[in-house]
């Protein structure tokens, strides 16, 4: 094993299949919840989407029923009263990292980043709208042709009235990571967590596609995701939340309904908190 790795690698053999893996379902009375999560689950999330799911089986682009599945899900959240805040990536356009170690100026080859950002979030906007959820996009960097200009209070206005936020142009600077947007703008519009949707159900401590034995942590501290290099997000955005006490869900975004059950506080996916166990709750 060369290093850990974890919930990183949204480019899970296949693609990207709504209905792929097995549905789990929820009986009530038998729900195994997080002690961290409010009874009747979080009340507002950020949700954080990976760019490359939304180009599903191809490389590139965006896959229709990919996001179609995704609106779907989030629409019905919407409707149970959660309120929702959107960062997605774009790495199914332009990673300006990748580009710029193939010569391209690094802060110019961020930029294209920002802007493929905002066609996912015109995608995701147009599948919420046709799913009757009404929705809002704002960007870090002015265009007012097609979105809001980002204002946190005016995002969490928004949000109060059961919009659904959509935020796009990472942080509108270069050498930020749209994890850092989703630490970012969580503190920033009072979220609850941030929940990672990933391609894999959880963060490992290797590659559970080319180690079988790989082994799925149940939760983790900050720290501990630091000191050993889980990529499961930048560090500047595992710092954030530390430093702030945000909690972050990384969950499998491939199977149908896990959007609702981490809105609802289930026990899917690793949890990052502070401490890597609950008070009575044994270590992992």
């Amino acid at each position: 094993m060369t290093g850990p790795v974890s919930a990183q690698g949204d480019d899970r053999q296949g693609g990207f299949h709504p209905s792929a893996g097995p549905v789990q379902p929820s009986l009530e009375g038998t729900i195994d919840t997080w002690p961290e999560a409010p009874e009747g689950g979080w009340e507002r999330v950020l949700l954080k989407l990976s760019g490359e799911a939304f180009a599903g089986d191809g490389d590139l682009g965006v896959d229709p029923d990919v996001v179609q599945s995704i609106a779907r899900q989030i629409a019905g959240i919407v409707r149970s009263g959660t309120e929702v805040a959107v960062v997605i990536g774009g790495g199914n356009y332009f990673r300006g990292a990748q580009l710029s170690q193939r010569g391209m100026d690094r802060a110019r080859a961020d930029y294209m980043g920002m802007l493929g950002t905002v066609m996912n979030c015109l995608a995701l906007q147009d599948f919420l709208e046709k799913q009757g959820v009404e929705t809002r996009v704002q960007t870090a960097i002015t265009m007012g042709q097609v979105a809001e200009a980002y204002v946190p209070r005016r995002a969490i206005r928004h949000l109060e009235k059961g919009r659904v936020v959509i935020f796009g142009a990472g942080l509108g600077a270069p050498y930020f990571s749209t994890d850092s947007t989703a630490a970012q703008r969580a503190l920033e519009i009072g979220a609850r967590i941030v929940l990672m949707a990933k391609a894999v159900d959880g963060i490992y401590d290797a590659d559970p596609r080319t180690h079988p034995d790989a082994r799925r942590f149940d939760r983790l501290s900050y720290d501990a995701v630091l000191a050993r290099d889980l990529k499961v997000a930048d560090a500047t955005a595992i710092s954030l939340c530390r430093d702030n006490d945000m909690p972050i869900l990384v969950f499998d975004l491939l199977v149908e309904g896990n959007i609702a059950r981490a809105v609802r506080g289930e026990r899917i996916g690793t949890l990052v908190t502070r401490n890597d166990a609950h008070p009575g709750k044994d270590a992992t």
